[in-house]
């Protein structure tokens, strides 16, 4: 039997690494379609020889998409920017783009599209990258109706910027910052990480199943945790003790048009109205489990990588 070509949009990415690693893993032929070939190399080993390619392609150039998709059964879209970067912007990548490879990929005759967004996409949000991947998912489904839309919660993995970030800044700060409108709700916003493995797999799956076609699902880990919560795993889990100190949002967001001036901003004004706002699968939403999947629990897993920002116990140490 012929092996299916998949074309993974962002395989070198966070998510679209272990998408990769799961479709080789299922025994698909996988095409990783990136921007910077030399870059991807790494990903060779997650297949056979020759079962995993790699390929240049910009979400930006008809050609180089069209390239990408050509002769593919189903593709995979995992591209995603969450900063805004040069020509990088939201329109270019999360509208523009994903429309892109949208189209390609029905002109190519592909019988399975799988697009990555997130939980909360809405082209009527305060958020830009909210709102651009809203628009991104109308043309979506416009160019490839029978396309399938996985929304991720923020995902958590090695690779990660939420964990590793947070560890990051506990070791550095002594004190961390949780904003809120009003000190009684400061750090109180949700959010459901999911593991990016149960993603990958989610995807995996989804290529596979009938009724994912067409279909949207929200993808969120076994709980919900206040970003208080989060701060406070973190702390356990490297074993440092800090104090949690509530900054108003309004005061946060002239912060983050100071640090908006750097080349890598460790936080924006778009970051924060995120923070506004719980991001949940909505209860009624199709989910992991409807896709045959158990989801993975943060503490499972983090301990493994974030071992490396645990306090080590010594002399002179200090927390």
């Amino acid at each position: 039997m012929e092996q299916r070509i998949v074309t993974v949009f962002g395989g070198s990415g966070f998510i679209g690494r272990y998408v990769v690693r799961a479709l080789a893993a299922a025994g698909d032929a996988v095409r990783v379609a990136v921007r910077h070939p030399d870059a991807a190399h790494f990903l060779r080993p997650m297949g056979d020889v020759g079962q995993v390619a790699i390929m240049q392609a910009n979400l930006r150039d008809d050609a180089s998409v069209a390239r990408a998709v050509a002769g593919a059964a189903a593709v995979v879209n995992a591209v995603g920017a969450y900063v805004e970067a040069g020509a990088q912007t939201y329109a270019a990548i999360h509208v523009e783009g994903y429309g892109r490879v949208a189209r390609a990929a029905r002109a190519a005759g592909a019988e399975r599209l799988v697009h990555i967004s997130g939980i909360g996409a809405n082209p009527a949000s305060r958020s830009a990258y909210i709102r651009s991947k809203g628009e991104g998912e109308a043309l979506v489904r416009r160019e490839f109706p029978a396309a399938t839309i996985l929304r991720p919660s923020a995902v958590f993995g090695p690779e990660d910027a939420l964990f590793n970030q947070l560890a990051a800044v506990a070791r550095l700060a002594p004190v961390l910052p949780i904003f809120g409108h009003t000190p009684a709700d400061a750090g109180t916003t949700r959010v459901q990480p999911v593991y990016v493995g149960n993603v990958a797999q989610a995807v995996a799956n989804a290529l596979d199943d009938p009724a994912a076609r067409g279909a949207i699902y929200e993808l969120g880990g076994p709980k919900a945790y206040t970003y208080r919560e989060l701060w406070q795993l973190v702390l356990k889990v490297t074993g440092r003790r800090r104090l949690m100190v509530p900054i108003p949002f309004a005061l946060a967001r002239v912060q983050a048009a100071l640090l908006e001036l750097l080349p890598n901003p460790p936080l924006t004004r778009d970051q924060l109205t995120l923070l506004e706002t719980d991001n949940l699968p909505a209860p009624s939403a199709r989910g992991l489990a409807d896709l045959g999947i158990v989801p993975t629990p943060a503490e499972a897993v983090i301990p493994r990588y974030l071992d490396r920002f645990r306090r080590r116990y010594r002399i002179g140490a200090v927390g």
